[in-house]
């Protein structure tokens, strides 16, 4: 269904059971974000917010909730899109099937942005920041920020729409060291389009202008975050998925989505940077407060009964993932397609998708050895950590299957099947001192950290524990040792005001006498709460590869280095206690939940929804 408005999505949505309105007046500082947190986390509707305490505008939520509600919202395009994808990965294919890839190439034309429409409505009125709802998502969070932004750049060497960018970078409206309604804070991470503009427009010592969509047709929002190749615009991709062409026109100079709900206007100036944060973000941690471009505002406007569309991010999975899972069935083999050799790919959204990387490639360098080791997969490992935003991955694990029965999608059968086959003193491969995601505080500063890869081929080298050894129980510095599945154990510091290097010095000691006994066990997680990391899969993931930098937190016991080359004759170590540098994972705040009860007892709107 192709949608005009970001109401008519939601008018869509109630009329087939996907939607509740909460009357109730409801205040934005922590109370929306946890209505929101306690909806989606049930696989509830998506919220239409009445009553927003502070502000005249309604405000909607969960819209993209869950993977059916969103391919439900794309339901006469999906496809098409999906056929576009693949004609790109191959071109000869609409030359194969003229017919059937008739409509695929009309649905194309709905790619070309219409500039100057009829209406501009979204001038209806201009307000300030301050009339806005405010919300304020986390604790700990340094102010109100915009969560679902749609932030648009133009290239100062090439204007226009074709070359511009659409990306989703938070906003934070007030707080911190901010001009109330003049200014605003703009974060943005690495690999990201805006960063290219802006250093365009430094260059010339030019600000650069910004123009904030808040809402309109959802085919907008999901286009911010698409991971388009550089030079795409996401304009172009936002008319096919929405089925409409994006409108559009200029004012003051600025460039205005004529379907939003609102726009916000402004320019970046060079050295024009203020701390933004801390912000509880989707890691499930704060990301802390750091210097990031200002964006002085120029003018705020609202279309006619406007509604402000957001998300709250935490630990995974949250909204995003629906985000990350749709993005996934959209785009297919895309990925595979352009690195050979690859097959498939994953990013694993519980380890907070930039963390852990899972991927299976091929292996035909030399099919004449009679010993099957890593080759080809670690050209392929190398030419992932050098694409786009695979670039931020930070653990890698990368194998082939000759009977092509593995995926990467059973995360645990995927880890065990690698456990299997790993030479601990051959397969791991270290980059140092290099870069990591902005929002990961596991590193050794903002942007900079460590990067390993785990490359495994041949044949099972090991069968591993289904039970922690008793030799593992009885060491003096463990403590609550725990299986989290077959081969991996975490345990607890006996200790913990030991440092970690006379820790590990203690036990190597007494491990590296008893090798043998350990062929089983290639890895070992040193954690805060074993009980916790063994409880669920997804605490694995989430502990294990968000609180480790691989250079400074990996160890192995009967370590050695050999032509530069680390590896170990032992289990794996991995230190995933979280370490005083680390940010504050995010938690619920008490007296909130409890002022949101009335919401869900009888009587409240929410009372009965899942």
């Amino acid at each position: 269904m192709s949608y005009s408005s970001l109401e008519a999505c939601l008018i869509d949505l109630e009329k087939n059971g996907q939607l509740v309105r909460i009357k109730e007046e409801v205040d934005p500082y922590l109370e929306m974000a946890a209505i929101h947190l306690r909806v989606h986390e049930a696989g509830g509707p998506a919220l239409l917010f009445e009553n927003v305490k502070g502000t005249k505008f309604r405000a909607a939520s969960n819209i993209f909730g869950t993977l059916e509600r969103s391919k439900f919202i794309f339901r006469d395009t999906f496809k098409l899109v999906q056929q576009l994808i693949e004609l790109k990965n191959d071109p000869i294919k609409a030359f194969k099937h003229p017919i059937k890839n008739f409509t695929t190439a009309l649905a194309a034309l709905k790619a070309l942005p219409l500039k100057n429409p009829l209406s501009k409505s979204i001038l209806y009125q201009e307000i300030k920041i301050t009339d806005l709802p405010l919300i304020h998502h986390w604790p700990k969070d340094g102010g109100a920020f915009i969560t679902l932004p749609q932030v648009y750049t133009e290239d100062i060497e090439m204007p226009g729409i074709m070359k511009s960018n659409l990306g989703m970078y938070r906003i934070q409206l007030t707080g911190n060291e901010y001009e109330l309604n003049n200014e605003i804070g703009l974060h943005y991470q690495l690999h990201r389009g805006i960063g290219v503009h802006q250093s365009k427009a430094n260059k010339k010592d030019l600000p650069l202008k910004v123009s904030c969509f808040v809402g309109g047709p959802p085919s907008h929002t999901l286009s911010a975050i698409m991971p388009l190749p550089e030079g795409v615009s996401e304009m172009t991709f936002a008319g096919v998925l929405g089925g409409r062409r994006f409108r559009y026109f200029y004012e003051d100079g600025f460039c205005i989505s004529a379907d939003a709900d609102f726009v916000i206007t402004g320019e970046i100036y060079p050295e024009g940077n203020k701390p933004e944060g801390p912000f509880g973000d989707h890691l499930g941690y704060y990301s802390l407060q750091h210097l990031f471009p200002v964006m002085k505002v120029h003018k705020v406007y609202a279309k006619k009964n406007a509604i402000w569309p957001f998300t709250v991010v935490g630990r995974p999975p949250q909204e995003d993932t629906s985000f990350g899972n749709l993005i996934h069935e959209l785009t297919g083999n895309a990925i595979p397609e352009e690195i050979p050799g690859l097959k498939e790919i994953h990013a694993v959204d519980a380890a907070g998708v930039h963390p852990l990387l899972l991927a299976i490639g091929s292996e035909r360098y030399t099919p004449y050895s009679q010993t099957r080791q890593p080759a080809e997969l670690l050209t392929i490992a190398n030419h992932i950590l050098g694409t786009g935003q695979l670039s931020l991955a930070k653990f890698l694990f990368i194998t082939a299957d000759d009977t092509n029965q593995l995926g990467t999608n059973n995360v645990s059968n995927y880890i065990q099947y690698v456990l299997e086959r790993i030479d601990l003193t051959r397969d791991i491969h270290f980059y140092t001192n290099t870069t990591i995601d902005t929002l990961d505080y596991s590193g050794t500063a903002l942007n900079s950290g460590s990067k390993v890869v785990f490359a495994a081929y041949g044949d099972k080298k090991r069968e591993l524990c289904k039970e922690v050894p008793q030799s593992l129980k009885e060491l003096n510095e463990f403590t609550n040792a725990q299986l989290v599945m077959p081969g991996v154990i975490a345990v607890q510091m006996k200790d913990d005001r030991l440092q970690m290097t006379d820790f590990f010095k203690n036990i190597n000691l007494q491990l590296s006498s008893i090798i043998s006994q350990l062929s089983s066990i290639p890895l070992i997680i040193l954690c805060d709460d074993a009980t916790f990391v063994s409880e669920k899969l997804n605490n694995f993931l989430w502990v294990t590869f968000t609180r480790c930098n691989p250079a400074n937190d990996i160890y192995g016991i009967d370590e050695f280095i050999a032509n530069k080359h680390w590896g170990c004759n032992g289990p794996l170590i991995i230190d995933a206690r979280i370490k005083p540098h680390h940010a504050p994972p995010v938690e619920k705040d008490v007296a909130t939940e409890k002022m949101i009860n009335r919401l869900f007892e009888k009587g409240g709107s929410l009372y009965g929804t899942k």
